[in-house]
């Protein structure tokens, strides 16, 4: 299938792969029958790759959501970006939509759909966070222009869901890996291992990622191993993660993390890609 160049990532999400397109595709198999991101966040290397079969989960169920209101109801969701104000007024009003509960569930697909977008633009270093109540906490961004309303990228990622044949689920990640056949790619991007105790980032959905769920990933790519199904996985270079991947292909590459709030300390650090095939 063509590419389009204008297909690209509609949000900003922490840990986004765009930087690393250049390390990563050359990377990629050259067959598969199905593409499969299971944390696909912002998406990068799928709008890079544009698949023509994909299963793109998260388990971000706004973030889902609006890839649908993308795929169904684009124009829709254009005019309800049209509608914001880049204030910090507007921005701590549309925020606190979810706090109460009773009203955040009469918000249309839509409706919701656009406040994720507005947020992302328009919030400080465009940081997708929530607490443990699963309320989106991330401060206003205070930047003179963002780019709230893009409908030249929006029209063109709905037109590539709707030629292409995409599946989006909503659940744990191990239930889409198990239903991979034999000739599958997946590409996993989970949240990092932190390379230091202060470095944890895990409020993009509440929960956390900690090490036990790191252990249950590596044991859902050992069975995806078995089943002769390839895999891709990116993570930072600590050594927890390099020893549970050892019996794998591991290459470093440079990333430059931007998310620390003391600025000397964002620059670049080392990532693992992790594959079971050559």
């Amino acid at each position: 299938m063509k590419k389009d160049k204008l297909v690209a990532p509609v949000v900003k999400w922490v840990g986004g792969k765009r930087q690393l397109l250049n390390d990563l595709t050359p990377l990629i198999p050259k067959r598969m029958t199905t593409y499969c991101e299971p944390f696909v966040g912002g998406g990068a290397l799928f709008f890079y790759l544009q698949p023509s079969k994909a299963i793109v989960n998260d388990i971000n169920q706004e973030l889902i959501h609006l890839y649908e209101v993308i795929r169904d109801d684009v124009e829709e969701l254009i005019a309800e970006l049209e509608q914001y104000q880049n204030e910090a007024d507007a921005f701590y009003s549309v925020r606190d939509w979810d706090r109460n509960p009773v009203f955040y569930q009469t918000l249309s697909k839509v409706k919701k759909a656009s406040r994720v977008i507005y947020l992302n633009k328009t919030c400080y270093n465009g940081l997708f966070r929530v607490n443990s109540a699963g309320e989106f906490n991330t401060p206003f961004g205070n930047y003179k222009n963002p780019n709230i309303v893009n409908a030249d990228v929006l029209r063109a990622v709905s037109k590539y869901f709707n030629k292409a044949e995409v599946s989006f689920y909503n659940r744990d990640y191990a239930s889409v890996l198990e239903q991979l056949p034999k000739g599958a790619f997946a590409y996993l991007d989970p949240p990092y291992d932190p390379v230091s105790e202060t470095a944890s980032f895990t409020g993009y959905s509440k929960g956390g990622f900690g090490r036990h769920e790191q252990i249950r990933l590596r044991e859902c790519c050992d069975d995806l191993n078995r089943r002769g199904v390839k895999f891709m996985l990116s993570n930072s270079a600590t050594d927890f993660i390099k020893e549970q991947y050892a019996a794998y292909h591991i290459k470093i590459v440079k990333a430059k993390r931007a998310v620390n709030s003391v600025a000397s300390k964002r620059g670049q650090i080392d990532e693992v890609v992790i594959r079971n095939y050559e």
